[in-house]
């Protein structure tokens, strides 16, 4: 019964800036590493960032260092994903994964995942 529950996607145009947020329950406890992969139509599912459970160990990808920002709230088992100064390549299904230990950037090393939030971004 371990869900994740992504929300916050949407439409908006290039340059503007979006919120995302992951819920987690069930058997999942704030001592996961919650992280962030999107994946657009025809490509494969690729890394965004993740976040340890104390919150100090934080992984980005390259591609979007400077314009997002992972947080976590571990109270409320929830991790958030603030995207700032987004581009047409970023549109994509967002998901959010948890995973026991570690904070690894591939996606097989997650145990848990969300349905997804689509992403949006026009020119």
């Amino acid at each position: 019964q371990a869900q994740l529950v992504e929300s916050g996607g949407g439409l908006v145009q290039a340059g503007g800036s979006l919120r995302l947020s992951c819920t987690a329950s069930g058997r999942l406890v704030s001592s996961y590493t919650m992280g962030w992969f999107r994946q657009a139509p025809g490509k494969e599912r690729e890394f965004v960032a993740a976040i340890s459970w104390t919150g100090i160990t934080i992984n980005y990808a390259d591609f979007v260092k400077g314009r997002f920002t992972i947080s976590r709230d571990k109270a409320k088992n929830t991790a958030n994903l603030q995207m700032n100064s987004l581009k047409p390549d970023d549109t994509a299904v967002y998901y959010c994964a948890a995973v026991r230990t570690a904070v690894p950037r591939t996606a097989g090393e997650y145990e848990y995942w969300g349905q997804g939030t689509q992403v949006t971004v026009s020119s």
